[in-house]
C-alpha cells in the first residue's frame, strides 16, 4: 500500500509539474460556463419580475405554466403528465405549451433545464461549495442514481391515485421560484432543507440522486442534439478535476476513457446536464461543446494549445 502511495504522490507531483509549464488560464477561461448559467437562471427569474416592478408583462404566470409576451404559452410537461393521469382535461393552450417545451429540450439537451434555468441548481452547487470549504468530502448516504427514476414514478403514480398535481405540493423548484418572485419567506423552509440535504447528509444527493424534474428531462433529452465531446482526451492527463466538478460524474468515464474500446468522445449519457463545468475546469481543454454527431478527435497537443490560447477546440 505504501508502494502504492508513493506512485500516486510521484503521478500527482508529474502532472502539477506538467500544469506549471502551460499558460496560466484566466478568471473567464476557468468560470465562463458557471457564469453563463448564473446569468440564465437570473434572467429565467428576472422575466417574471419585469410586471410587477415595471410594468412591462414579459412573462406572466411561473416556471410551471406561463404565457410570454401574451403569446407563447410553456407549460412544464411533467406537470401536464401528472395532470393527464389525474384525469384532468387540461386546455388546448396549456397542451400547446407543452409540447413547445417538449419539443425544445429533447431537441436540444433534456437535462439543460437543470442547469441553465433551474432555480435550485445554484442553491446545491452552493452546498456542494460549502461541502468542500468545511471539509466535508465525504459522501455520505448516498442514494443509487436510478432512485429520481422511481420518485418519478411514484409521483404519477400518487397523481393517479389521488387526482392530483401532486408533485407540486412539495416541488422545491416551485417553493425557490415563490421565494424569490413573491418574496414568500415561508417557501425558504424547503429550500433550505434541500441546501441542508446536499450540505450534510448526501454529496449532490438531490439534484443527481433524488430529483424527479431532472429525471424527466432526462428521458426526455436521451436523444437531444447538444453534447459535451472529450474531443481532446488524448491531452488527458487524469487530474480527475472534470470528475469532481461534474454533477453527474458517471457519464464522462465512457467518453474520456473510451478510446481504447474505439468509444465515441461524445458524452451520450441522459444524465448529462451540459452545464461545461468540465470544460471550465479543464487545464488540458479536453473538453468542448458540440452535437452529438460529432465523433471527431483532436491530436494530442492541439487541445492544450488551443484551449490555454482562449480558442475553443
Amino acid at each position: 500500500m505504501t508502494g502504492l502511495a508513493a506512485v500516486a504522490r510521484r503521478d500527482h507531483a508529474t502532472r502539477r509539474a506538467d500544469r506549471a509549464g502551460r499558460p496560466s488560464r484566466g478568471f473567464w477561461a476557468r468560470h465562463r460556463f458557471l457564469i453563463l448559467r448564473r446569468l440564465s437562471q437570473a434572467t429565467a427569474l428576472a422575466l417574471f419580475l419585469t410586471g410587477p416592478l415595471f410594468g412591462v408583462w414579459i412573462a406572466k404566470g411561473t416556471l410551471a405554466a406561463s404565457m410570454t409576451f401574451g403569446v407563447v404559452p410553456l407549460t412544464d410537461p411533467l406537470m401536464l403528465a401528472q395532470s393527464l393521469v389525474a384525469g384532468h382535461r387540461p386546455e388546448t393552450l396549456a397542451l400547446t405549451g407543452g409540447a413547445i417545451v417538449l419539443a425544445f429540450y429533447a431537441l436540444v439537451s433534456g437535462r439543460a433545464y437543470c442547469a441553465w434555468v433551474c432555480p435550485i441548481d445554484p442553491v446545491t452547487d452552493l452546498a456542494h461549495w460549502c461541502r468542500e470549504r468545511l471539509g466535508l468530502q465525504a459522501k455520505g448516504w448516498q442514494p443509487r442514481p436510478q432512485t429520481r427514476l422511481w420518485v418519478l414514478a411514484m409521483i404519477l403514480a400518487v397523481s393517479a391515485v389521488t387526482g392530483t398535481i401532486a408533485w407540486e405540493l412539495v416541488n422545491p423548484i416551485s417553493f425557490a421560484f415563490r421565494a424569490v418572485v413573491f418574496g414568500s419567506t415561508g417557501a425558504l423552509t424547503l429550500v433550505a432543507a434541500v441546501f441542508l440535504f446536499d450540505l450534510v447528509v448526501a454529496r449532490r444527493g438531490w439534484c443527481s440522486h433524488l430529483c424527479p424534474v431532472g429525471a424527466f428531462y432526462g428521458l426526455i433529452g436521451a436523444r437531444s442534439l447538444v453534447r459535451v465531446s472529450a474531443a481532446g482526451r488524448a491531452d488527458c492527463d487524469h487530474c480527475m478535476d472534470c470528475y469532481a466538478a461534474c454533477p453527474e460524474p458517471q457519464v464522462i468515464a465512457p467518453a474520456l476513457e473510451g478510446a481504447a474500446k474505439g468509444a465515441s468522445p461524445v458524452i451520450l449519457g441522459r444524465d448529462c446536464s451540459s452545464c461545461g463545468r468540465c470544460v471550465d475546469v479543464c487545464p488540458a481543454g479536453v473538453f468542448r461543446f458540440t452535437h452529438r454527431f460529432d465523433a471527431s478527435t483532436t491530436p494530442a497537443g492541439s487541445a492544450a494549445r488551443s484551449h490555454s490560447s482562449g480558442e475553443t477546440p
